[in-house]
């Protein structure tokens, strides 16, 4: 897989199961991954949830290949939908898969010093 798999959205082959999610679950930021969590659906959380958490040792096990940061390609696109997993699972688990933290202040509201940096 190359560079040019990110800018394509394509999946490694193996996972092509998941491909359907990485179009909305494949950001590279933590600000667009909590974007994307809070405009979701309870149904889209949950669908995604319930299909990547199956693949997730699967997907640990093929990115923990790379050094630490330089995930490339696909996998890169499979690193970010596990971080997009860690961003909707206390949702799913928690609150009924409400996208929003319920009794919470506008989560708009905070922007951190990191919310343009990729991971």
């Amino acid at each position: 897989m190359t560079g040019t798999a990110v800018m394509t959205g394509i999946l490694p082959q193996e996972f092509a199961e998941l491909q359907p999610f990485a179009g909305k679950w494949a950001k590279p930021t933590e600000y667009e991954r909590a974007a994307e969590r809070r405009s979701a659906t309870p149904e889209q959380l949950k669908a995604f949830y319930d299909a990547i958490l199956l693949r997730l040792p699967d997907i640990l096990e093929r990115i923990d290949r790379y050094p630490l940061g330089e995930v490339t390609g696909g996998d890169r696109l499979l690193l970010h939908m596990a971080l997009s997993l860690a961003e909707i699972a206390p949702h799913v688990e928690f609150y009924k898969s409400d996208p929003h933290v319920p009794f919470a202040f506008k989560e708009e509201r905070m922007f951190g010093m990191h919310s343009g940096i990729a991971d």
